[in-house]
């Protein structure tokens, strides 16, 4: 799941209202020291981006979705002058080529896509951060590179389960949200709602981009709602084209199960991060990706640190989320040699 398009742009919200928001705890705005579009293959060029110290703790970032992309103020987590931070778009989203293209785009493509930054970039380990669909991009990498995953700095966990994507998408969440989960439904013919995934993948691949965009807009307007605590469900639309890469993307990894072998991969394998330690912050009231998750992640790995946000629900722009992730950052940042790095 993404950090939603309106959620990115939040950063000077509150500024004037006497109530704290996210960017009162962050860095202040850096600009990258490196900026390219990156060959993986299959003709894919991602871009990625460094920031901070060339010389710092290396850190990836993985945004959420799939089809999200990054943001400026994913960079400013971290003190730059510790940090050396790792950021790149996922294939077919932000500033990647084919934009929106589902080729060739798989968890498996996107694991093979970080082992080749890291590669490319001559970093032996790193700390690797994500939150929503980023927090299970890093489980999967963890879990098949764990030699590579010093730490991991998890927001808002997905396991990518039927049980999550019946929450969100066939009436869970909807329950909270009737009147939005309405919006969502009326677009779709009453005999296809029993799927809407299905439903929706196939006018999000009509091959007819007036429908494209149109359900890619419905598609996302139904995740921005639910995304913070203190939303009213007056999101307002997204832009054109990002809507339907991010519909597209997201829709075509849940039709696929997020391409894991089986259900409840994840939490399965957790023995697999048995040596890795990591921290979860998870919103107390998120909609989008229920605590459920997070907490049975929490008690299957061994080295697992779990603050769970007594008020605040999925978004990263949430003040809570923010403050207990850059006090996470924080903390590595000083004892660096736990890491072993």
């Amino acid at each position: 799941m993404a950090e939603p398009f309106a959620a990115l742009y939040r950063d000077s919200m509150d500024k004037f209202s006497g109530q704290k928001s996210a960017a009162q705890f962050l860095y202040p705005p850096i600009d990258p020291f490196d900026q390219r579009m990156f060959d993986v293959g299959d003709g894919h060029r991602i871009y990625m981006e460094q920031c901070g110290n060339p010389d710092g703790i290396p850190v990836i970032v993985l945004h959420g979705g799939p089809g999200g992309g990054c943001s400026p103020a994913m960079r400013r987590y971290f003190d730059p002058a510790a940090y050396r931070i790792v950021l790149f778009d996922q294939r077919g989203c932000g500033r990647s080529k084919p934009h929106a293209s589902i080729k060739d785009n798989t968890t498996w493509h996107l694991v093979r896509d970080i082992e080749l930054i890291r590669e490319t970039l001559q970093i032996d380990r790193w700390i690797v951060f994500g939150g929503s669909w980023g927090a299970t991009l890093a489980l999967v990498y963890a879990q098949t590179h764990p030699e590579r995953a010093a730490y991991l700095a998890l927001r808002g966990v997905f396991l990518a389960t039927q049980a999550e994507l019946d929450w969100f998408y066939q009436g869970g969440a909807g329950g909270f949200w009737p009147d939005l989960w309405q919006r969502f439904v009326d677009p779709i013919p009453e005999d296809e709602r029993f799927d809407m995934i299905t439903a929706y993948n196939r006018r999000l691949f009509s091959g007819d981009l007036v429908m494209e965009t149109r359900y890619g807009r419905a598609w996302a307007a139904w995740e921005n709602a639910l995304a913070s605590i203190e939303n009213t469900g007056a999101t307002g639309e997204s832009p054109a084209d990002y809507a339907r890469a991010f519909a597209r993307l997201e829709n075509h990894y849940f039709a696929n199960k997020a391409f894991l072998e089986e259900d409840g991969q994840i939490l399965k394998n957790a023995s697999l991060l048995k040596d890795i330690p990591g921290k979860i912050v998870q919103g107390r009231y998120d909609m989008i990706c229920p605590p459920r998750s997070a907490y049975a992640l929490s008690t299957a790995w061994p080295k697992c640190e779990m603050k769970m946000v007594p008020k605040a629900g999925h978004a990263l722009s949430e003040p809570g989320i923010s403050a207990e992730l850059v006090r996470t950052m924080d903390s590595l940042r000083d004892k660096p040699e736990r890491l072993g790095l």
